[in-house]
């Protein structure tokens, strides 16, 4: 399984806006420099985050983007659905008419299993949890530090 473009992208859009935000409404244009991402594409998420009732734009002179909800109550799952729709392992888990052999399938079961483990996890990740984790690259910079200060 491969996350998309769009996925990866709103996701850090969004954490952004829940790590800067807490200063009042983020431009997408400090996100995209921020981010090293294509502003124009940021847009285009930014229009789909707000469709899916996570974000809302607020105009004029001190405007920008701001969370529609307090940041440990939006999920990956809440991310996810909003910019790409419900993930599916298999077209056949949300339709069944997709494949014929869905009644003799002896996958799908197994599809569907791992595909309800995987959207369960995505649903108990706030951004909060994501802003307070610690990259795993800080580790090993602070593991060198403290080597260097002995």
């Amino acid at each position: 399984m491969k996350l998309s473009t769009t996925i990866r992208y709103g996701t850090r859009l969004m954490l952004d806006m829940a790590e800067q935000g807490e200063n009042g409404p983020v431009r997408i244009k400090t996100i995209a420099k921020r981010q090293g991402i294509s502003e124009k594409y940021l847009e285009k998420i930014v229009r789909l985050l707000r469709k899916g009732g996570l974000v809302d734009g607020l105009r004029g002179p001190g405007g920008g983007y701001v969370l529609s909800q307090p940041p440990e109550k939006i999920t990956l799952a809440d991310i996810l659905e909003a910019v790409q729709g419900k993930v599916e392992l298999c077209p056949c888990l949300d339709e069944p008419e997709y494949c014929e052999k869905h009644l003799s399938c002896k996958t799908r079961k197994v599809w569907n299993e791992i595909n309800q483990i995987i959207w369960t996890k995505l649903q108990g990740i706030t951004l909060v949890d994501l802003r307070d984790s610690v990259c795993p690259g800080e580790d090993e910079m602070q593991s060198r530090d403290q080597i260097i200060k002995f």
